[in-house]
């Protein structure tokens, strides 16, 4: 399959950059954040939904307009151009993906629909170590009469201050298999510690004691909650690096505009020859990501069994290209660009964060070996 996108996502890819450039500049994201951090603005979440963002991967079947993941990862990349705050990661390429792969026919027409038309937001609570392991679980779900119960912590809850829903993995007591369900995020027993990290956005650590849920509530089924969650993983990973790749981009043309402009011995600083080796180091391997990242978007829309993979690869590529580009550009704005002042450094601050969500470089690449064989 060529790397190229068709016209079809070339002009959501447009219309989402015409969005974005006029509601979501990156003085917006500012203004959030002074706002007390403030998560989302409502008013440009309403204007993505009736844009059709929220129902892009979501099947015909289901009223949605199965766009597939390319579709996504352009949208994705925009936002990361303008480190747009939205709950787009959390509730429509995290949960929605997780509720797509369920067998919970109910459940899915129910959550899908609430989705679509803005009405929830949902989480997925997995992670209960200090460092990405999915195979770390230690919530537990135990039956009580015709209840169910469940008791545990998780970490690092991508917008669990404001989901309505909560996505939760456990072990089940009586199989010890892996359980997905989904929650009420008001749910008696479920308490919230919410943090604000160097992004300037909240993420929740989330204590369940004792909270009681039915049958109905769970979405997976037969044993499947390690492939749903592996598979939701993978995509995810691919997801944020597509929007990894709006933040680099974005941050490479900052600063090759501020070399065109910002003069020092009475010339522009771009005409300095180690700076340009730099730059073309950069542009180098941005390109590279540019391939990687497309390749990995196609992969899912494919379904393609080297999706594993190639969803390392580009989250482990993207992490350190990231890093790089980050690095340089704070570097290259010299003084000013370590200050509140120059928007470049928020361009470093959120690939921080993202590069470690669902596992840093080091975990994609230590992944890619095993798979391999090595």
């Amino acid at each position: 399959m060529a790397l190229v996108i068709n016209e079809e996502q070339n002009m959501l890819k447009s219309s989402a950059k015409e969005l974005l450039d006029l509601k979501s500049p990156i003085s917006h994201m500012r203004e959030l954040r002074d706002d007390n951090y403030n998560q989302f603005d409502i008013d440009l979440w309403k204007e993505m939904v009736e844009m059709g963002w929220t129902a892009l991967t979501i099947p015909e079947e289901y009223n949605g307009l199965n766009f597939g993941y390319v579709g996504l990862g352009q949208v994705l990349e925009e936002m990361g151009r303008k480190l747009t705050v939205s709950p787009m990661i959390s509730t429509v390429l995290v949960s929605t993906t997780l509720i797509s792969f369920s067998k919970n026919e109910v459940l899915k027409r129910k959550l899908f629909d609430e989705i679509m038309n803005g009405k929830k937001l949902c989480s997925l609570a997995h992670e209960e170590s200090s460092h990405h392991n999915p195979n770390v679980n230690l919530s537990i779900i135990s039956k009580n009469d015709e209840k169910f119960i469940l008791n545990g912590k998780k970490r690092f809850v991508i917008d669990g201050s404001i989901s309505d829903y909560l996505i939760v993995s456990a072990n089940n007591e009586s199989s010890g298999k892996l359980e997905l369900i989904i929650l009420d995020s008001k749910s008696k027993g479920i308490t919230f510690n919410n943090k604000v990290h160097m992004d300037s956005k909240n993420y929740s650590d989330i204590s369940f004691n004792n909270v009681e849920f039915s049958n109905n509530d769970f979405l997976s089924s037969n044993d499947d909650g390690q492939k749903l969650l592996s598979k939701t993983l993978d995509i995810s990973c691919v997801g944020l690096a597509a929007e990894m790749l709006g933040n680099i981009q974005q941050a490479f043309e900052m600063t090759m505009q501020y070399l065109k402009e910002r003069e020092q011995f009475g010339v522009k600083i771009g005409s300095f020859q180690s700076l340009q080796h730099r730059s073309a180091i950069m542009f180098g391997e941005i390109e590279l990501c540019k391939s990687i990242v497309l390749k990995a978007l196609q992969a899912i829309d494919s379904d393609d069994q080297n999706l594993p993979e190639l969803a390392s690869l580009a989250k482990s590529k993207l992490g350190l290209t990231s890093k790089l580009v980050t690095n340089e550009a704070v570097q290259m704005h010299g003084g000013i660009g370590m200050t509140d002042d120059s928007d470049i450094g928020f361009f470093l601050k959120r690939t921080r964060v993202t590069q470690r969500t669902f596992g840093d470089s080091n975990y994609h690449l230590d992944r890619v070996a095993k798979i391999n064989n090595y």
